[in-house]
């Protein structure tokens, strides 16, 4: 006999098969809204020793950078040697003090040792040669003028010979060919006479000019030997100014060509401090920037006196010199800290340095809340210096920030301790 079932109605209907869809579009739904209604935070628990906390504080803000740079004398002259060469000596060694001529080194050259000879053989030729024209010249001078007097004589004695010749042809006693022939012999006499005469002042002329330009000609070989002289002292290797042999490059028996960079000499006395700055400041750093550092107790003041414009390796050069006393112990090589001052003190928002910067950029920070957790914040850092950063934005004073390293802490926006 079948059983009749009763359909169920109410509250009981919610647990049929019929309201197992339901149930789980339900589910769903729930599961949506927790999705969109959750906050949007990630929590990561910490120890609460596993950080350095800092306090934002309101202070004077000193705007200077610190940077390392090397001792070197203010004035560096490089030695070369004017005359390439052999090492033949080395007479002083690196480190010593000289003083300006002093010998440094000696070389040897046989080439300019035989070119030496060929212009001592080649000026003795020329002086020969010009003492031979002067004694031929000043011959062809004595003959020249023997020829005048010659002429001079002829001419006399030709002029009377036609004078007596005419007296006797107006006097009917010769025939007019002999006086014409007395005529014609004084007048080409007379001719001669005044061509040998032209002659010798050209002559004279002539050989002044030559003789001047053979004197010149010797002067200026006796220079030139006087020059290669002096080339072979430029063999020795001289101390140009007083200081200290800062280096010396070569060995005994080296070979050395003419301007070749051997070593140097230092200056003694006044120094500078060659120093890299990252490029980041070269926009601030400029000529006449203060700077100071500390050695053995005392403070020292310097100033910039020169800003290279060429960056390398993101770093450019700037000279310091002393604007005060210096060290009394300072040596070329040094290495000196300098505290650069960039701008004018401020009073400004701070907060000490830490390592928090590396992860972050500057950009947001941990703000501790008292209760016992810390909270992302978005601030905004300008300048800095060796101590703090200058906060611009994104904190108070009087609040407390976590400025150890933030490499544990992941992408955490709040902090349990």
């Amino acid at each position: 006999m079948d059983k009749i079932i009763e359909k169920k109605k109410g509250w009981r209907l919610a647990f049929t098969r019929k309201a197992l869809p339901y149930w789980l579009g339900g589910v769903v739904l729930v599961f949506i809204g927790y999705l969109i209604l959750r906050p949007d935070t990630q929590t990561l628990r910490v120890a609460g020793d596993a950080f350095t906390a800092s306090t934002v504080q309101r202070g004077e803000f000193n705007d200077y950078i610190r940077v390392s740079g090397q001792v070197h004398p203010m004035t560096t002259i490089q030695l070369s040697p004017q005359e390439g060469g052999i090492v033949q000596q080395i007479l002083i060694e690196e480190g010593s003090a000289v003083r300006a001529g002093d010998p440094i080194l000696v070389l040897s050259n046989d080439n300019l040792d035989l070119q030496i000879l060929n212009s001592e053989a080649e000026l003795a030729e020329k002086e020969n040669i010009l003492r031979n024209t002067q004694i031929q010249m000043e011959q062809q001078k004595l003959d020249v003028r023997q020829n005048v007097l010659e002429y001079g004589t002829q001419v006399e004695r030709l002029k009377r010979a036609y004078e007596q010749q005419k007296a006797l042809y107006d006097e009917k006693l010769i025939a007019r060919e002999e006086y014409l022939k007395a005529e014609e012999d004084y007048r080409l006499a007379r001719s001669k006479y005044a061509l040998i005469s032209e002659r010798s002042k050209q002559d004279s002329l002539y050989r002044g000019t030559q003789i001047n330009r053979m004197e010149e000609s010797l002067e200026n070989m006796q220079l030139n030997m006087q020059m290669i002289r002096k080339r072979k002292s430029n063999l020795v290797v001289k101390a140009p100014i007083d200081g200290e042999l800062g280096l010396l490059d070569v060995v005994l028996g080296q070979s050395v060509a003419s301007g070749t960079k051997i070593g140097q000499i230092n200056s003694v006395g006044s120094y500078k401090v060659e120093a890299k700055i990252d490029e980041h400041y070269i926009d601030k750093v400029i000529p006449g920037l203060e700077a100071t550092f500390e050695r053995q107790g005392e403070q020292y003041s310097m100033e910039i006196r020169k800003v290279y414009p060429e960056v390398r390796d993101g770093k450019f050069q700037a000279d310091f010199k002393f604007t005060g006393v210096q060290p009394d112990n300072i040596r070329t090589g040094q290495t000196y800290y300098l505290n650069l001052q960039l701008g004018q003190p401020e009073e400004a928002v701070i907060i000490p340095r830490g390592t928090f910067y590396q992860k972050t950029g500057g950009k947001w920070i941990y703000v501790l809340s008292g209760e016992g957790k810390a909270v992302r914040r978005e601030i905004r850092i300008g300048r800095q210096n060796p101590q703090y950063y200058e906060v611009l934005e994104g904190l108070e004073p009087g609040e407390r920030v976590i400025t150890s390293s933030y490499d544990t802490f992941g992408d955490a926006d709040v902090l349990v301790f």
